[in-house]
């Protein structure tokens, strides 16, 4: 997982990209980059944190309105500075950063070596910028042209933004299978891998699909899919505030969140549990309760912190709904050939709500008539988007790598979720639903008063952080899965 930031407009682009990268570093950190354009493009990176681009000459910094960068985890070479992006092909001409992976970089490299190209880094990024040169060199291409052609041949997953000599006012995006969400300002823009760095300068965003071009000035976005058919860019407004990517005091975000978990749960209740009225509505449930209460399967899709969460609800489902769940990480799912049926329910859970393992298996599942459900926290994702109905989680920006806030969310949602369709199946009676909904609005308040004992668990972890192995043992949902 890496981070993307860009910036086209009037104001100096450079402390713009320096403040989003550090905002996602939690995304990557092994190295980080910066290419800006003055005169021509101009690359600063290094391996190591988002502060070794501080030393940059000032006065590229202090001119350039227009560049791009990033901040990376590695997947294709160690981390170094020949392997941090940004990418420039071998004619100087065009300067690329990516996110996601190209699974096809080895037979396009082999191609382009024997053709002359050379290679100074180890990644699959410098091959795609390379492929998308020799495209555009070949046909007399426009920029937007060779990518259009490139990404046809390209497969896996990308969010790539390009720069090009000689249109020092003009950025090229493309996506698919990764995120990628653009700021709109008054005469400038933004681009980034979530709405964290832009939402200091902006709430209007633009989420960009599958398979779309964004071809950014500093006072226009044209938005086209790789058929060259223009598309009309849908703005939305941000419910983020600047306070909820801060650490608000707190040493580190992960100590934040965790401490964000009383509110979060209240939020993700809200509007949905009324305990004093002894009613739960789930919009995404309520529409297509029939589905639910007849599919003979339900398969939850997931990966990490969020297929545990997965784990817990078949024990849940199964238990008040009395339908057979399946729990599937989302990376053998999407490689091998599952039996999907008509009436099996898929549900997906992903905090980004962009999981790419996760989104190719969902369309897989939805190729085979299944029925997809998300739960995802992230609002207009791409999930969201692809799912017949879901529930949004509503815990707000999660940047600590170790998911907490999101994970309780998940399981307060699909909890709910269970008591609903259980209550419809007549598997759950009218007192035990009553009963459940009273101990849900109590949970909030439960956490609140187990965060308050925090000194006396800091005084335990102090006590047992030496400590080289830990054996857990319980039952039921209690059970730690491997």
């Amino acid at each position: 997982m890496c981070g993307i930031v860009a910036y086209v407009g009037s104001q100096k682009a450079y402390p713009i990209i320096l403040k989003g990268l550090k905002r996602l570093e939690y995304r990557g950190y092994d190295s980080a980059g910066i290419a800006l354009y003055t005169e021509q493009i101009e690359t600063c990176k290094r391996k190591g944190r988002v502060a070794e681009l501080e030393v940059w000459d000032e006065k590229i910094t202090e001119t350039a309105t227009v560049g791009i960068g990033h901040t990376r985890w590695a997947t294709h070479g160690e981390p170094s500075d020949a392997n941090a992006h940004p990418h420039t092909s071998n004619n100087g001409q065009l300067t690329l950063v990516h996110n996601g992976i190209i699974e096809n970089y080895a037979s396009l490299k082999q191609e382009l070596v024997q053709k002359g190209y050379t290679f100074k880094s180890e990644t699959d990024t410098e091959v795609l910028v390379n492929f998308i040169e020799e495209i555009q060199k070949n046909n007399d291409y426009t920029l937007e042209e060779a990518m259009r052609v490139a990404l046809k041949r390209v497969v896996g997953a990308y969010v790539i933004i390009v720069m090009e000599n000689g249109f020092p006012d003009r950025l090229i995006a493309a996506r698919k299978g990764s995120p990628l969400v653009i700021g709109v300002g008054e005469g400038e823009h933004f681009l980034a891998s979530d709405a964290s760095p832009i939402i200091e300068y902006t709430k209007k965003v633009i989420y960009v699909n599958d398979y779309e071009l964004a071809i950014i000035t500093q006072d226009e976005i044209i938005l086209k899919n790789l058929g060259n058919e223009s598309i009309t860019p849908y703005i939305q407004q941000l419910d983020m505030e600047l306070a909820q990517i801060e650490k608000g005091g707190f040493d580190h975000f992960m100590l934040k969140e965790i401490f964000d978990q009383p509110a979060s749960l209240t939020d993700c209740l809200r509007g949905r549990l009324d305990s004093e009225n002894q009613i739960l509505t789930l919009a995404g449930i309520d529409q297509h309760l029939s589905i639910f209460t007849e599919a003979k399967r339900i398969v939850i899709v997931a990966c990490g912190t969020s297929w545990h969460a997965g784990l817990v609800a078949e024990y849940m489902i199964e238990a008040l709904c009395r339908i057979p769940v399946e729990v599937e990480y989302a990376s053998e799912f999407r490689y091998r050939n599952p039996v999907i049926n008509s009436d099996d329910v898929i549900i997906a859970i992903s905090q980004s709500g962009e999981t790419a393992d996760t989104l190719v298996a969902l369309e897989r599942a939805k190729e085979q008539g299944a029925f997809i459900f998300g739960v995802v926290n992230a609002v207009g994702s791409s999930i969201a988007r692809l799912s017949h109905a879901g529930a949004y989680t509503h815990a707000g920006p999660e940047i600590g790598v170790a998911s907490t806030k999101a994970f309780t969310a998940q399981l307060t949602v699909l909890a709910m979720m269970a008591i609903k369709i259980g209550l419809e199946k007549k598997t759950l009676s009218t007192s035990e639903y009553k009963r459940y909904l009273a101990e849900l609005a109590l949970i909030p308040e439960k956490v609140k008063t187990v965060l308050g004992t925090h000194e006396a668990i800091q005084k335990v972890a102090i006590h047992y952080a030496a400590a080289r192995d830990f054996l857990f043992l319980g039952r039921g949902y209690n059970y730690l899965w491997h």
